[in-house]
This record gives structure tokens, C-alpha cells and sequence, in this order.
């Protein structure tokens, strides 16, 4: 809580200007293209990195494949991973968020600017339909943010087990599933520093249909979270 009103206070200026024009997108969303939107996310994001002391530290951007249609799959440490995706990913994506999101402004806005689904897990016939709509939107060319681990850690760079049913709209679009490995991204909004901090995203190589296809869903959540592992482990000796 702490940064993000140091945040707010060094962008007092310009914050009413992004929040009027994020609420205002966020309700005419179908009036810009993706392109335009990501640009502006990636401003307020920019912004707000400067003025909280967060700096992002990033690589693999050429293992995001040239076509659109794939699904990255971070590990998911708190609600600041969204954001430092967004900044490291030049490309659109959009993203889907527990249901708990939708109520939390500032994060709610910014999910309806990505066209992002919620997902209500004691809810499984709507869980299914969000998954087929996924599905649909990854084949005709949208790129998704999907947390396999279901919920944050709450354990730093330790990673919960990746839940096998995450992964079916990506077998059901036989679309690239891309592994992302977050550290340290638990630190701008899950503790109560202020201090400088460094987020870094790391885009791994891609997982192409032709290497999962012959794998179920939970043999893809172990060697997904295997590869972050080992990402994780390689970064944090750096």
C-alpha cells in the first residue's frame, strides 16, 4: 500500500488525466484496437514504475512468436505481475483474473481495457465457458495471460503446483504456450517498502503444439513449471 501511494503522489499531476481516460476506454474499449490500448497501459504502467522506485529487468522477447494466438503462463506472485508483464511485452495480450479482481478498482478498469475473462472457481460450468471463449478468442489471433498456479505464492520465488485444467485453452488452440518466470515481482505491492526494487520477466522458450500434443493437461503444468524453475534458479545465482 505504501508504494502505491508514493506512486500516486509523484504522478498527482497527470493521475486524474490517466484515470478519466482508463475508466473512459475501459467502457468504450471496442472504439480502439489493441494496439492503441497496450500503448496506453504501457504509459500508466511506465509512469507508475518511475514514481514507485520499481525497475523492470526483462529478456526472451524473441522467443514471443511473431503470430499472434499464443498464451503466456507466468508464475503468479501478487497483483503486480500483470503490470510488469505489460511493460515487458511489447505485443497485446489480454489476461484472465480470478473473480476477486473485479473488485478492486484500478485492476478491474485495467482488465476491461485487455477485454480480460474472470474466473469464478467454485463456479465449473462457468469456469468452462470462459475457457471455451478463450479458446475461440487464441485461435482467431488473441494473446492471453493465464496463471496456472491459481492463486499468488505468497512464498516469494516459490512456485505452487501449476493446475492442469489452466492449461486447456491452450490444448483445445493447439497455440504456443509460452512460460514466463516473475522474481521479485511479489515486492512493489506485497510488502510494505518503499525502496528501489527490480521485477524481472523472463519470456522462455516457447512450448509448441508439436512438443505438448501427446501430453495431457497435468504433464503440461509439471514441465511448465519445471522450466520456470529452473529460470528462477538461474536469475536468483545472477
Amino acid at each position: 500500500m505504501k508504494r502505491i501511494i508514493l506512486m500516486m503522489l509523484r504522478n498527482i499531476l497527470i493521475l486524474p488525466v490517466y484515470w478519466i481516460k482508463l475508466c473512459y476506454y475501459a467502457s468504450h474499449i471496442d472504439k480502439y484496437t489493441d494496439e492503441y490500448i497496450n500503448k496506453f497501459l504501457k504509459k500508466i504502467v511506465k509512469s507508475a514504475n518511475k514514481g514507485g522506485n520499481v525497475e523492470i529487468i526483462s529478456s526472451g522477447a524473441e522467443n514471443i512468436p511473431e503470430e499472434n494466438g499464443f498464451i503466456f503462463y507466468p508464475n503468479h506472485q501478487g497483483m503486480y505481475d500483470m503490470l510488469a508483464i505489460i511493460d515487458a511485452c511489447d505485443k497485446p495480450v489480454s489476461a484472465v483474473a480470478k473473480i476477486e479482481v473485479s473488485k478492486v478498482q484500478g485492476l478491474k478498469q485495467v482488465m476491461a481495457c485487455l477485454k480480460g475473462y474472470y474466473m469464478d472457481r467454485d463456479d465449473v460450468r462457468q469456469s468452462m465457458k470462459v475457457i471455451m471463449d478463450v479458446t475461440k478468442e487464441v485461435k482467431e489471433g488473441r494473446n492471453y495471460i493465464i496463471f496456472a498456479e491459481g492463486t499468488r505464492s505468497k512464498k516469494g520465488n516459490q512456485l505452487l503446483d501449476f493446475k492442469g485444467g489452466s492449461f486447456k485453452a491452450a490444448t483445445k488452440a493447439k497455440c504456443p504456450i509460452i512460460p514466463v518466470a516473475m522474481l521479485d515481482s511479489f515486492k512493489p505491492f506485497d510488502t510494505g517498502t518503499i525502496d528501489p526494487v527490480k521485477v524481472q520477466v523472463h519470456f522462455l522458450e516457447p512450448l509448441l503444439y508439436e512438443e505438448y500434443k501427446d501430453m495431457n493437461t497435468n504433464e503440461i503444468a509439471k514441465e511448465v513449471k519445471s522450466r520456470i524453475e529452473e529460470a528462477i534458479k538461474k536469475y536468483e545465482e545472477k
